[in-house]
């Protein structure tokens, strides 16, 4: 099987995070607030650390999602995986881990997701700038795994 990696930046969230910490970091500096913004400060950092890109790989028996460093993963097991399809999520969704009306949602940007539909019942939506690319990778490994669809 061949293995299937992407990886996307949540650049409008880059850009809104690093807005609010150069207020922070002004705020820091030149007010007494001084406690209050370092708090906040070293949060949305943190905040950008962790959730400002999403990985997605598939290898040998699994799928796995790494949020930023990689410190947050998620990883399901392809025999546990019936199906996929490409769809979009409504913008009130929102992005980063979340649980919707149609099960977890992991996005970083934009509205496109690759949605699982568990052996279970279950439903788990991918958020990706490749949704058609993961899609496809995800039924060859399925493929794989069961024999052939």
């Amino acid at each position: 099987m061949k293995a299937y990696q992407n990886s996307q930046i949540g650049t409008l969230l880059l850009v809104l995070y690093s807005i609010v910490i150069v207020i922070l970091a002004v705020l820091a500096l030149f007010t007494q607030l001084r406690r209050v913004a370092m708090t906040g400060l070293l949060v949305m950092t943190v905040v950008v650390v962790l959730f400002s890109r999403l990985t997605v790989k598939i290898k040998e028996e699994m799928v796995e999602l790494r949020f930023g460093l990689g410190i947050l993963r998620k990883r399901y097991l392809l025999r546990d995986i019936e199906a996929c399809q490409v769809v979009n999520n409504p913008w009130y969704y929102g992005w980063g881990i979340r649980y919707t009306p149609q099960g977890w949602l992991y996005a970083v940007s934009g509205l496109t997701a690759v949605e699982l539909q568990m052996k279970n019942g279950k439903k788990v939506r991918i958020g990706t700038d490749d949704a058609y690319g993961l899609c496809q990778a995800l039924e060859r490994a399925l493929g794989v795994v069961s024999g052939g669809l």
